[in-house]
C-alpha cells in the first residue's frame, strides 16, 4: 500500500512521462503513428478492409489514454504496441495478402503465397501475450504463480480463436467484400495455421520476455 492508502499498482513512478496529466510516452506513441495512419487511409486497396484490419488501434489507443493515470503501461508494452499497430496499419492497406513485404519474402524463399499474414498473427500471439501477462501481474493474485504462464498463453490461444470466429462471420454477412479480409490465398488449412502462430507467438514471448517485461513493470509500479 502506497502511503495514500492506494493499491501499489495504481501508484506510477517518474518513468511513466506524466506530464500535466497526459503519459508522454502515449503521446509519442500517438505522434508517431499518426502520419502512418494518414498514410493508410490514402486510397487504400478497399476501405471496408482498411477499417476492419486497424480498428483495434482506435479502440485501444483510446483505452490507453483513458486509464493511464490509474494503469500506466509499462514501457516495453507500449513499443510492442506501437510495432503491432504499424503491422496492422500495412495489412489494412495492402492487405495482407498484397504487403510488399510479403511479397518480397515470397521471392526470397520460394514460398507459394504471401505469408506477411502469419507475421500478423504471431504478433497476434506475441504482444497481446504481455498485455494479458501485464494485467494479471498487476490486478490479481498469479505473481509469481507456476500458473501464470499457461493462464497467458490460453487467453491468447482463445482470443486467436475469437478472430477467426469474427472473421467467419464478416464473411458470412460481406460475401464477397470480406475476401480480402479474410486473406487466406487459398489455403485450406488458413485457420489453423494462422491459430498455431498466435500460440507459438504467445509462448515464445513468456519465455523469451518475461524478466524483461519484469523489470519494465518495475519502473511505473509504486
Amino acid at each position: 500500500m502506497s502511503k495514500q492508502g492506494l493499491p501499489a499498482t495504481a501508484c506510477t513512478g517518474p518513468s511513466a512521462g506524466q506530464a500535466g496529466g497526459v503519459d508522454r510516452r502515449l503521446l509519442w506513441f500517438s505522434l508517431l503513428l499518426a502520419p502512418l495512419l494518414a498514410w493508410s487511409a490514402v486510397r487504400p486497396h478497399d476501405y471496408f478492409t482498411w477499417f476492419l484490419e486497424i480498428i483495434p488501434v482506435f479502440i485501444g489507443l483510446p483505452v490507453a489514454f483513458a486509464v493511464q493515470r490509474r494503469f500506466p503501461l509499462s514501457s516495453l508494452l507500449l513499443v510492442l504496441l506501437w510495432w503491432h499497430s504499424v503491422l496492422l496499419i500495412f495489412g489494412g492497406h495492402y492487405t495482407y495478402a498484397r504487403v510488399p513485404l510479403g511479397d518480397w519474402a515470397m521471392h526470397w524463399f520460394g514460398w507459394t503465397r504471401n505469408n506477411y499474414d502469419k507475421l500478423g498473427h504471431f504478433a497476434q500471439g506475441f504482444v497481446p501475450a504481455l498485455l494479458v501477462r501485464e494485467l494479471l501481474i498487476r490486478t490479481s493474485p498469479l505473481k509469481g504463480s507456476k500458473w501464470l504462464g499457461f493462464l497467458v498463453v490460453s487467453v491468447c490461444l482463445a482470443f486467436s480463436a475469437l478472430y477467426e470466429l469474427m472473421e467467419w462471420l464478416t464473411a458470412v454477412t460481406s460475401g464477397a467484400a470480406a475476401e480480402d479480409f479474410l486473406g487466406t490465398q487459398g489455403d485450406p488449412w488458413d485457420t489453423q495455421t494462422d491459430m498455431a502462430m498466435a500460440l507459438v507467438g504467445a509462448i515464445v514471448a513468456v519465455v523469451v520476455m518475461s524478466r524483461w517485461h519484469d523489470r519494465s513493470m518495475a519502473k511505473v509500479i509504486g
